[in-house]
């Protein structure tokens, strides 16, 4: 069709709104795809703003953006799709399996839409940011701009996994929201209403916690036991990821990545923007790149200092920037909300871990009296901590359980004596940390497979004990702990004077993921009564130094 040149909006004004028209597409394979189409009452032509979701196209993700109106009122043609086995589109949805194709096919027709102006730009979150990944992988000449939020960038350790651990709360919880919808779609009303009501309250008290059964008696409808079966990377998950498609990105695509504190994948938002930056800098023509963290989680803003744009807003004006040349870039490629001040700071990338703090004990960790200096410890020390399969360590706040996702005072978790804690001197002065975490630590066990979460606090001078950032490995018989490195994702905050950084560290947390039956068994094969209790030894000192890296 022939394009007419883009209509210039000024910001302060507002366009009439056409009532919503459904309309459909079919894929390079015959598959029909619905959507509903929203644009502006008014002459002209606009870039179109493509939404693709797999809950349902009717709510619009109007959980976390506003409505398509708001769009089409600013001078959007906004497309508003159902994927492929999802809402009213044909096919069995089975998950990002037919993203690629299915994505590349809908740009092109998004394209082509009355009131188009050729030039299509994609955003959401969750499962529709990572569906714009994939569609980009398959290069769409239409395609501009993606904004994916929360939407990791690998599915095996962003999705299903994190340290060797089954994601146990996120994974189950998607996938039965998820099989209550297939079962839906069938009419099976019975099916729908067991789904529906395990998803609200996870079953994980079940005979078998990490497999519940409503996802054994309805496997039909899930991709759960794929994913809780495949504990290890390999070929399958590369076919659903794309870290392993878009190692050349596409140099003429803006990018703008919305990540949170709180969201579970938020670890592989960040690895896409490190390798996104390296690309550009030495592509020719290439668009602009940006990353924002704030304090939200996977199910949207979480409690937080200070005032935090909505993605709505940030992701307008990116829009209007990109696509039609309005408003200029103030902010740096990585702006961070600080969890503590409530302030944005502006860098250039994300820093590195490089400042050290040593763990030193006199063997009283699991009664509040470990550690954290500057300084190297000049003598060994061994704290014992015993982890109970009848009583696991609970998730306390952080990213691992979206539901409950934020900054939740974690004093009582700590004074537990199953959790061995490290505590540094009272700050003096501010302290600024921003980038990545990671742990160092000598660790052994006295069972072939075991885990360990570890959580990194601000202890503010009232006693709260505020999560900052948190990992969790997975250990398997023969795997190195000498020492044993743990991710811990990355942390933006100014501690004031008088707090002090805690690390929290201990042998399950549950129910983010699965209690560890100290066997080797993987979780889909391990009943509540075969998980045994398992000793941890955690050493310091200069023979084995285990340490905590900061981005100071």
């Amino acid at each position: 069709m022939t394009h007419l040149a883009p209509v210039i909006l000024q910001s302060h004004d507002l366009l009439p709104v056409r009532p919503p028209e459904t309309v459909s597409m079919r894929t390079r394979d015959g598959v029909r795809l619905d959507a509903d189409l929203y644009r502006p009452d008014a002459a002209g032509t606009w870039p179109v703003l493509l939404l693709r979701v797999a809950c349902g196209r009717r709510t619009a993700l109007t959980s976390h953006y506003a409505h398509p109106r708001w769009y089409a009122a600013r001078g959007y043609v906004v497309v508003v799709q159902d994927a492929r086995g999802c809402g009213t589109s044909d096919g069995r949805f089975r998950p990002f399996e037919a993203e690629r194709e299915d994505g590349a096919d809908a740009v092109a027709w998004a394209a082509s839409l009355p009131g188009s102006s050729g030039v299509v730009a994609m955003y959401g979150c969750g499962y529709a940011g990572m569906a714009q990944w994939l569609a980009l992988a398959e290069r769409p000449s239409a395609l501009r701009a993606v904004a994916p939020a929360f939407a990791g960038w690998d599915v095996f350790s962003d999705w299903a996994y994190e340290g060797g651990a089954f994601r146990l709360a996120d994974a189950m919880g998607w996938a039965l929201r998820a099989a209550a919808e297939a079962a839906r779609r069938v009419e099976d009303g019975t099916g729908h209403r067991i789904l529906s009501d395990a998803a609200r309250s996870l079953p994980i008290d079940d005979e078998i916690p990490s497999r519940p059964q409503a996802l054994r008696d309805y496997a039909r409808y899930s991709h759960y036991d794929d994913w809780l079966t495949n504990p290890l990377p390999g070929p399958a998950w590369n076919a659903l990821s794309p870290k392993s498609m878009l190692a050349d990105m596409p140099a003429d695509v803006a990018v703008l990545q919305l990540g949170g504190w709180y969201d579970p994948r938020l670890s592989g938002t960040l690895d896409a923007h490190d390798l996104i930056a390296a690309d550009r800098l030495v592509a020719r023509g290439r668009a602009p790149v940006r990353l924002v963290v704030g304090p939200w989680g996977a199910d949207g803003p979480a409690a937080a200092p200070g005032e935090a744009p909505t993605l709505d807003t940030l992701q307008l004006a990116w829009f209007d920037r990109v696509l039609k040349g309005h408003g200029a870039d103030r902010s740096g490629p990585v702006r961070l909300h600080d969890m503590e001040t409530g302030r944005w700071h502006d860098l250039p990338a994300l820093p590195a871990a490089e400042a050290v703090l040593h763990l030193a004990s006199d063997g009283l960790a699991n009664r509040q009296g470990g550690r954290l200096g500057l300084e190297m410890p000049d003598f060994e020390a061994l704290d014992v901590v015993v982890h109970d399969p009848r009583t696991p360590v609970p998730t306390v706040g952080g990213h691992a359980v979206p539901s409950a996702a934020g900054r939740v005072d974690r004093a009582a978790v700590d004074r537990r004596p199953d959790v061995a804690t490290y505590t540094s001197p009272p700050l003096e002065e501010p302290s600024t940390l921003a980038g990545r975490v990671a742990l160092d630590l000598w660790v052994e066990a006295d069972a072939p497979s075991f885990d360990v979460s570890a959580v990194l606090s601000v202890v503010r001078p009232d006693g709260q004990v505020l999560p900052l950032t948190q990992g969790h490995a997975r250990v398997e018989p023969g795997d190195p702990t000498r020492p044993l490195t743990i991710a811990m994702r990355a942390v933006c905050a100014t501690l004031a004077p008088g707090s002090a950084l805690r690390l929290s560290l201990a042998g399950s947390c549950f129910p983010a993921y699965p209690v560890n039956p100290g066997t080797g068994a993987e979780p889909g094969e391990t009943r509540r009564v075969d998980a045994l209790p398992i000793t941890l030894l955690i050493h310091s000192g200069p023979d084995r130094p285990s340490r905590l890296r900061l981005p100071a």
